[in-house]
């Protein structure tokens, strides 16, 4: 089985140690994405920001793969706050409209306190 990886060029990749996407057997596995702006290595204040850009790194991650977010099957996310998750049902609603994938939330503290949301999927691969 081959196995690709995909990165964004995010420092953190290099200094942590994993690949922004894992390709592997007609799948797609995305890492736990958070809301830089990998141009400016700059974080929005605003969760809905933080999202948008946290799904943005993972479109491109998954284009790079072969695959969209209309592929994604899994979605898990990670909010320190429980109570700044519905700000983002709007732009998750519209990102995954096609999609409709298995879904979970977890209320958990992030690697950094700017840190508002963290979102992880897994796709298929068109056929």
């Amino acid at each position: 089985m081959a196995v690709r990886h995909i990165t964004t060029g995010s420092p953190f990749e290099k200094q942590i140690g994993y690949s922004r996407a894992v390709v592997a057997d007609g799948w797609v596995f995305v890492a736990g994405t958070t809301g830089y702006d990998y141009a400016t290595m700059t974080m929005p204040d605003s969760i809905v920001d933080q999202c948008r850009n946290a799904l943005a790194t993972i479109a491109k991650a998954l284009q790079d793969a072969g695959s969209d977010v209309d592929h994604v099957v899994r979605v898990n996310y990670f909010v320190p706050n429980a109570d700044d998750w519905p700000a983002c049902w709007p732009v998750t609603s519209d990102v995954f409209a096609r999609a409709l994938p298995a879904a979970t939330m977890i209320s958990a503290a992030l690697q950094n306190p700017e840190m508002k949301i963290e979102i992880e999927v897994t796709a298929r691969l068109p056929r």
